[in-house]
């Protein structure tokens, strides 16, 4: 359906449900605490920022972690911390987000701020008063990483369920990030089991480095409430099915398909067809930092190079409320002012003479 109006994305209200700490970082802020802490950054993260990536095969992935991993250094205490939840929020407010669910993986910046519950009491206290001080509420997924041992997932896992809530400046959810080659799903089930039972709403990536066949073992493993990524269930469409038959929302990042090499070009992100099979998509921005895009940037992209019109746009941020941990009444407010985005005439119309 088209209806020829292009409204302000945004303007548009809605979540935000995959957007990792450190990769939030603005490039300004990168640069500041990088000069504070005395560390040289590379070219790429400079000059020629953003970096071009290829991270499909090894040392692509290598050199894409390598640039997350300098980023993540200059990142030395409390106030760096606060900063980064502070301004993530801010940025996001500016893009019509009305709930933002941080990914933050609390064991790397445990050694600077006396361990890993001061480190997540940080980034929580901060939620919370971003969520205070701005028009949006701040929930917080902590992240395992694949390439720790699994014991480390649980210990994660117990710590998350610790600060468990349902409202801003709690931890909301549990995740499994970095790269999706490494390490066995059945290795962090028991981590997931965890969460489960701690009412954590449980977010693996899974499906963009890796075909289908990883979004079934995520499906099937970890028996998931989101995905982050699964864009290349379409590759099988028994698994797509089996995605929106559970009422799966996948959390859809085209400027991190396009960056990192899985899609060619924008055009080929295969939102078209997730969203034709009944696929439940909330779009993300990933890793702004590297990835130089952010939340409405994917929206943009959704309309300006895969034809998305503002009714699908609608219900692309429709679907990012329902499979958010938001509060009823956000969700109920933000479904609300989506309406009213739609129903509002866009920039440049014109009333039609009586």
């Amino acid at each position: 359906m088209s209806t020829g109006t292009r409204r302000d994305v945004s303007a548009l209200p809605k979540a935000h449900l995959h957007l990792h700490f450190t990769g939030s970082m603005r490039i300004t802020t990168l640069a500041d605490l990088a000069a504070q802490h005395g560390i040289r950054l590379p070219e790429a993260l400079t000059d020629s920022w953003p970096p071009r990536l290829h991270a499909t095969d090894a040392r692509g992935w290598f050199r894409f972690q390598r640039l997350y991993d300098l980023a993540r250094s200059c990142v030395r205490g409390q106030s760096d911390m606060r900063r980064i939840v502070r301004e993530a929020a801010e940025d996001d407010v500016a893009e019509g987000s009305r709930w933002l669910e941080i990914q933050v993986e609390p064991s790397s910046y445990a050694p600077f701020v006396g361990g890993l519950s001061p480190a997540l009491e940080i980034v929580l206290d901060e939620a919370r008063a971003a969520s205070r001080d701005l028009d949006i509420g701040v929930g917080v997924v902590v992240a395992a990483s694949r390439i720790r041992h699994p014991l480390d997932a649980r210990t994660l896992a117990r710590l998350a369920v610790r600060y468990a809530g349902d409202g801003p400046g709690s931890v909301v959810g549990f995740g499994l990030s970095n790269d999706e080659r490494r390490g066995s799903l059945l290795d962090f089930a028991a981590a997931f089991e965890i969460a489960r039972r701690g009412g954590l709403a449980l977010v693996p990536h899974a499906g963009e480095l890796l075909g289908p066949a990883a979004v079934q073992d995520a499906l099937s493993v970890l028996r998931p409430d989101r995905i982050g990524h699964g864009v290349r269930c379409v590759e099988d469409p028994r698994v797509m099915a089996e995605v929106a038959d559970a009422g799966i929302t996948l959390e859809v990042c085209p400027g991190s398909n396009v960056a990192l090499g899985v899609y060619a070009a924008a055009r080929e992100v295969p939102l078209r067809d997730l969203l034709d099979a009944g696929v439940r998509v909330a779009l993300g921005a990933d890793d702004p930092l590297l990835f130089g895009t952010r939340l409405a940037d994917q929206y943009s992209l959704a309309r300006d190079d895969l034809g998305l019109d503002d009714v699908d746009l609608a219900d692309l941020a429709r679907a990012s409320v329902h499979g958010s941990r938001a509060p009823e009444e956000v969700r109920r407010t933000a479904l609300g002012d989506i309406d009213a985005w739609l129903t509002a005439s866009p920039p440049g119309a014109t009333t039609p003479p009586s």
